[in-house]
């Protein structure tokens, strides 16, 4: 079996997603949505239960290159053992979560948080975690983007990126010259794109233009079928409490923390000599109180 055919269903299914047809489309929500389903039913109860033919059923395996049903079927039980075995932190406080109260609301709020933090934690693949971290490093250049409530940890991105590495954009929108994708289109560039629900429509446009263009992509969104995650060469899938703008910002501002430690980790040498020179040029160019060092050291 080549390693494509190792990829998790979920993989294949955000890669493949833009040519199934519309009724392999819904086969492919059930998967991701309720793959419970898929492991216990036989191929012919899906076509029921998605209003569907057999024959759809396994063609829609065909096209995520299974051998058949039941190459799917078993790939599947396999990662809801898995899963379940990594359900721990949300599920325990969820059977014990209570409405917010104005007495409980502090404790409540940060047992959440803490929850889909150690979920995050359980879930990280140190496989694609390692890609994505190899991708900023090996950058030429590097766009971030992120519109609405996603401009903030955006822009936090950006600098911090800015800072240790260097030669980072951060895409503002349509007033903001692009140009630079035109000019040095021989230099490998990576966009970085942000977006949750609803999906601002110029992130998505910005995505697909940019890979157009040869530019590489990694998207953070919430999942395979999310507009940006369907044009990205890698996708790191976050897991927030509802709604994401208000709630999510913890668990989003660990990921991306993570991304920055993963570069300064695996490129001491030339961030540590990066941020010496940043706090140089910073001194210059701003006014401080106080007399008190930052300590850029990442160890």
């Amino acid at each position: 079996m080549d390693q494509d055919q190792h990829q998790h269903v979920k993989e294949r299914i955000r890669k493949q997603y833009g040519h199934l047809t519309a009724s392999q489309k819904i086969i492919s929500k059930i998967a991701l949505e309720k793959p419970s389903l898929l492991a216990i039913h036989t191929a012919k109860k899906i076509a029921e239960l998605t209003n569907t033919s057999e024959a759809t059923v396994i063609r829609f395996c065909y096209a995520l290159g299974y051998s058949g049903y039941t190459e799917l079927q078993e790939e599947i039980k396999k990662s809801l053992l898995i899963g379940d075995q990594r359900k721990g932190p949300i599920q325990k406080y969820r059977d014990t979560e209570a409405a917010l109260t104005r007495d409980n609301y502090a404790h409540q709020v940060i047992e959440t948080d803490i929850a889909y933090l150690q979920q995050s934690l359980q879930q990280i693949d140190y496989g694609l975690l390692h890609q994505a971290v190899q991708s900023i490093m090996a950058a030429h250049r590097i766009v971030v983007v992120g519109f609405r409530w996603c401009h903030i940890p955006a822009k936090w991105l950006f600098s911090a990126l800015n800072a240790i590495k260097g030669n980072t954009h951060l895409y503002t929108g349509a007033v903001d010259n692009a140009d630079y994708f035109l000019t040095e289109r021989e230099q490998e560039w990576l966009v970085i794109a942000l977006s949750f629900p609803r999906h601002p429509s110029e992130t998505v446009a910005m995505v697909h233009s940019a890979k157009a263009l040869g530019a590489k992509v990694l998207a953070i969104t919430e999942g395979e079928l999310s507009p940006i995650s369907q044009a990205a060469d890698l996708l790191l899938k976050i897991t927030t409490p509802q709604p994401v703008a208000t709630s999510g910002m913890p668990t989003l501002f660990s990921v991306l923390n993570v991304l920055v430690k993963g570069v300064m980790v695996h490129d001491a040498a030339r961030v540590q000599q990066r941020l010496q020179h940043y706090d140089e040029i910073s001194s210059k160019l701003y006014s401080f109180v106080g007399e008190e060092e930052e300590d850029f050291s990442i160890y």
